[in-house]
């Protein structure tokens, strides 16, 4: 049986947690903290309250926010990868003490009816059967069909309520090119219809159905959705594709520019702190004449300073070498 050796003495090798050699250890002891955005021991409320608490707003995108919040407009952020677009809408949540941030991931295939609803319909007709057959009645009672609608990120959005809900639609260029303009009517209306519930009775003009965040369920009259308060939507784009006119001028646009120094250095401060901020001048330096020749995300830079000012030090070779990794530009041949 392979026996476990002892951990090299502290130095710049001992920050080779994993070797090569083939001989086991029990290097990982030593291992530091991971970074804050790399932490997993804690609920992902709380690891999204930590993004949007160290998230930095210029005064550009705090103005545009602004502006679509008294509008009631959707907000269309577009900039590069890296720059904070998705963590604006968890930013806004927060500062302004608002429900949990509903989220909707964009893929090719999405639509507009799931961003809004889904009926399990099946499910429903199975335990009607099941019903059925234990109660040996062709009129058994059929059950609460709100069991088996649930609102979609946009169909909770646009549930009525005092203070308004933050909806993040996240890449939205991503989407099947008719999607932006199956959008623009929900959003001229602020709300929309459940044709199954439509169709009920009167004695069933209130029914109960599930959130998209699992919440409580909640009433809907007649099959009807529609807001009080229009939610505060963004809308990310990695700007892959054009949008149609009819979308866009019912959008607030805003385009996110790269953080210059002085927003790299508070950013740097938010997520490790006021040591690493002092610690990390040439290295920000370094960064900023790096994006003038690649695309590079503001991420690449934390993993740079994270591996320069944590735990034990690589040695110096070792550390260019890293740099070189973790600051290779997005765009380079090979990516």
């Amino acid at each position: 049986m392979a026996t476990t050796e002892p951990a090299p003495a502290a130095s710049q090798e001992a920050w080779f947690i994993y070797r090569g050699d083939g001989r086991p250890h029990d290097g990982l002891d030593r291992l530091p903290p991971p970074p804050p955005w790399r932490r997993f021991d804690r609920p992902g409320p709380d690891r999204r309250r930590d993004r949007a608490i160290s998230y930095r707003a210029d005064k550009n995108v705090v103005t545009m926010v602004n502006a679509a919040i008294y509008l009631r407009r959707p907000l269309l952020v577009t900039g590069k990868p890296g720059t904070g677009k998705s963590t604006l809408a968890y930013n806004v949540a927060y500062e302004l003490g608002l429900e949990p941030v509903l989220y909707w991931p964009i893929t090719s295939k999405s639509t507009l009816a799931q961003g809004l609803y889904h009926y399990d319909a099946i499910g429903r007709l199975h335990e009607t059967s099941l019903r059925q057959a234990m109660s040996s009645a062709a009129d058994g009672e059929a059950p609460d069909i709100g069991r088996f609608i649930r609102l979609g990120p946009l169909g909770t959005a646009l549930l009525p309520r005092q203070r308004p809900r933050v909806l993040l639609i996240d890449e939205l260029d991503k989407s099947d090119i008719d999607l932006p303009n199956d959008l623009l009517n929900v959003f001229e209306e602020g709300g929309f219809a459940i044709p199954e519930l439509e169709r009920l009775p009167e004695e069933q003009s209130i029914v109960h159905v599930m959130t998209n965040d699992g919440q409580d369920r909640v009433p809907v009259e007649r099959g009807q959705v529609r807001c009080s308060a229009f939610p505060i939507v963004i809308i990310t784009s990695n700007g892959e594709r054009e949008f149609p006119p009819a979308f866009l001028r019912r959008c607030i646009r805003l385009m996110i520019e790269q953080p210059g120094p002085e927003q790299l250095a508070e950013i740097v401060e938010a997520h490790l702190g006021k040591e690493a901020r002092e610690q990390s001048a040439d290295l920000i330096e370094e960064f900023l004449q790096r994006r003038t020749r690649g695309e590079l995300a503001t991420d690449q830079l934390l993993n740079a300073i994270y591996l320069a000012t944590s735990g034990a030090r690589a040695p110096q070779a070792t550390m260019e070498e890293l740099r070189e990794a973790v600051l290779r530009p997005l765009d380079a041949a090979g990516s």
